[in-house]
């Protein structure tokens, strides 16, 4: 498993934690995870699309004035890819956490990929509203073929990656559980845990959909940790800087 760099956002911290100083901001680190398993190369997430480091508004809309980017093309996924040894048509899947924008933004480059989803999660996307709930067609709306899945999907039939439907983000949320050899079980839980604060204090971050689904998905993420999974969260700028990343990897 390597770890990608797939961009950097400031956001208000209000926006996570409604007791936080309103006008407070922070950076939040948006990753990408190569899974490197015998029947294919797998991406959890595609990140941001470089674009959006010059010209946010252009591709955002609104939305970019909500999520701010800092960082630059050349450290977007495409980079953060070359360097685990890969180029964009290795890729055999890509399995998008969810829809939204820093999540799915490179998809359009990986033609060769099928595309993974959560069957709630592309109807959310679809609705009329989508756009005011944070979902941009031009990051996630493309030609490849797409396998959508409802609540749990174990993507070669292995174990090795497991995809489970951990709802309150958005309607789609889901996570992976990836069995490695040495490292053992990881929860790759993207925004079902954005800050590890939410986790430890047991709170739903004000940008949810459903509060009431998300503390119950954050309470079986507790449980599958307290089993033995590592649970990497969506944005932990802390948690960020502990990882490996680029050509380093976990087995």
């Amino acid at each position: 498993m390597h770890v990608l760099p797939a961009g950097r956002l400031r956001m208000k911290r209000s926006v996570f934690d409604a007791s936080a100083d309103r006008e407070a901001r922070f950076e939040l680190p948006v990753g990408a995870f190569l899974l490197r398993h015998a029947q294919g190369n797998v991406l959890f997430d595609s990140g941001c699309h470089p674009s959006v480091a010059t010209d946010a508004a252009a591709r955002w809309g609104g939305l970019a004035k909500v999520m701010v980017p800092v960082f630059s093309a050349a450290e977007a996924l495409p980079a953060s890819l070359a360097s685990a040894g890969l180029g964009v048509d290795d890729i055999d899947v890509v399995i998008c956490s969810h829809l939204h924008a820093d999540h799915c933004g490179c998809n359009e480059l990986f033609r060769r990929a099928t595309v993974v989803c959560n069957t709630h999660e592309l109807a959310a996307a679809r609705a009329p509203d989508a756009a005011a709930m944070g979902y941009v067609a031009a990051d996630w709306d493309h030609p490849m073929p797409v396998q959508a899945f409802d609540a749990t999907l174990d993507l070669f039939g292995d174990g090795r990656i497991v995809l489970l439907h951990m709802p309150g983000h958005t309607p789609g949320m889901s996570c992976a559980r990836v069995e490695l050899d040495r490292t053992g079980a990881v929860l790759l839980a993207s925004d079902a845990v954005t800050l590890r604060d939410s986790l430890d204090r047991d709170y739903a971050p004000r940008n949810t959909w459903n509060a009431e689904k998300l503390l119950a998905s954050m309470a079986e993420i507790r449980r599958m940790e307290a089993a033995g999974a590592w649970v990497i969260c969506g944005h932990d700028d802390a948690q960020w800087r502990t990882l490996r990343t680029g050509a380093e990897y976990y087995d």
